[in-house]
């Protein structure tokens, strides 16, 4: 992954639904058009939008795909067992339906310079499915392993396997199939991996391909780490703007205190997988708590999502470019 938008960078404006198609069992898409005359954004594949799904809510959607009429699309599935945001989506975004979004930030970017090894897990598609489309249009050599629990609930599968069936290889298990991924990453290539999906699934990739050499394991989480609520020490953070400098307690985040301090800082999830709150750090070390840094760019130490991530133990201050 590459380091993307930085706090106070990434546009926020209204957008209607054009168009929403049921696309798979529990899955759909939604087509957003722009509210006035000025184009959306441009995007790369991998890019996502915060959506607010309801006031003061926001969720994060990949972008699969600019409609030719210039629209953008996203695709939904509804969790049922979740927190109502895409309950929120299948329900309330009927056509003409305007929210208001942010972005789009790209933390999970393709590289058409070298062979793609894609692999994705249920609506980990979302992203991927761009990825394909800007391969194939960069002429880069790829192939794609798509896994799901059942093939009527895998959006785009029946598209993806007619349009490309030397390409694509459809797992679902409902069929008995199971996806091999230590086998699939045996050997290390001149490609990338990039996966999305369930977090048991992308933890899979990580461990199959530990030997690959370093970036050539590309992953998208939309799930916050493991130990994002681990106990933590207080601290200092020194702003580098304005020269304040503010006490961390053990139990709340720099965002938190920031926000509280009257300082203006852009954030969506709070969980450290958006990318939204990201940083730059001018100094001192960080105990990363976020899931969109690659291990590479954590040990950096040049920028951090401050609603998780924390002063690392032992680092008194940071200096951070608020």
């Amino acid at each position: 992954m590459s380091a993307g938008i930085t706090n106070g960078q990434a546009a926020r404006f209204r957008v209607r639904v054009a168009d929403r198609r049921v696309v798979a069992e529990d899955v759909v898409t939604v087509d957003l058009a722009p509210v006035g005359d000025a184009p959306l954004p441009s995007w790369e594949a991998g890019a996502h939008i915060d959506v607010e799904v309801a006031p003061g809510t926001e969720r994060q959607y990949s972008l699969v795909a600019t409609t030719p009429e210039g629209h953008w699309r996203v695709a939904v599935l509804r969790e049922h067992d979740g927190r109502g945001g895409s309950v929120a989506v299948h329900e309330g975004f009927a056509v003409g339906h305007e929210v208001v979004v942010g972005g789009p930030r790209n933390h999970f970017g393709f590289d058409a310079s070298r062979p793609a090894v894609f692999v994705a897990g249920g609506i980990g598609i979302t992203p991927i499915s761009a990825m394909v489309a800007a391969a194939e249009t960069a002429g880069t050599p790829w192939e794609l392993h798509y896994a799901g629990r059942s093939r009527a609930g895998m959006a785009f599968a029946r598209e993806l396997h007619e349009a490309h069936p030397d390409r694509v290889t459809v797992v679902a298990g409902d069929e008995g199939g199971r996806l091999d991924v230590t086998g699939l990453l045996a050997g290390p290539r001149d490609a990338i991996v990039y996966c999305c999906g369930p977090r048991r699934l992308m933890d899979a990739v990580e461990a199959a391909a530990a030997h690959w050499p370093t970036d050539s394991v590309r992953i998208e989480r939309f799930e916050p780490a493991a130990d994002v609520d681990a106990p933590g020490e207080a601290f200092a953070v020194e702003l580098a703007v304005t020269g304040e400098t503010l006490t961390v307690p053990a139990d709340r985040s720099v965002l938190d205190v920031a926000e509280e301090a009257g300082v203006f800082v852009l954030s969506s999830c709070r969980e450290g997988t958006c990318g939204t709150c990201e940083t730059p750090v001018l100094e001192g070390t960080v105990d990363h708590r976020d899931t969109v840094l690659s291990p590479a760019e954590q040990a950096d130490d040049r920028t951090m999502m401050i609603c998780v991530s924390r002063a690392a133990s032992g680092c008194r201050k940071l200096v951070l470019e608020l």
